[in-house]
């Protein structure tokens, strides 16, 4: 029996600051979790990676990560998003300092 499918977006790293970014509805990159859309297709999301793997000129390292809805967007249910989310971990600056 198949998994269920689980809600996902779309990330990456920025090419040129190497920021976690997140692919957005209307297909920009947002450095924010809460702006990035929520997948819960499996078909739609393999075609928005495919479509976000074509843009080397932007973005790096490419993948789906596992979500749940959240009342404020996207929520990671597992630590390594919720690592990558916040940022750098060696200083409290970037990000860290906006959490």
């Amino acid at each position: 029996m198949p998994r269920p499918f689980t809600p996902k977006v779309v990330t990456a790293n920025a090419l040129l600051e190497g920021d976690v970014v997140y692919l957005a509805e209307d297909g920009s990159w947002t450095r924010r979790l809460s702006e990035a859309e929520l997948l819960t297709d499996e078909a739609d999301a393999q075609i928005r990676l495919i479509e976000a793997e074509k843009r080397t000129s932007e973005v790096v390292g490419v993948y789906l990560a596992d979500m749940a809805p959240g009342d404020a967007g996207p929520e990671p249910v597992h630590f390594r998003e919720a690592f990558r989310r916040t940022g750098p971990s060696n200083r409290f600056h970037g990000k860290q300092a906006d959490a």
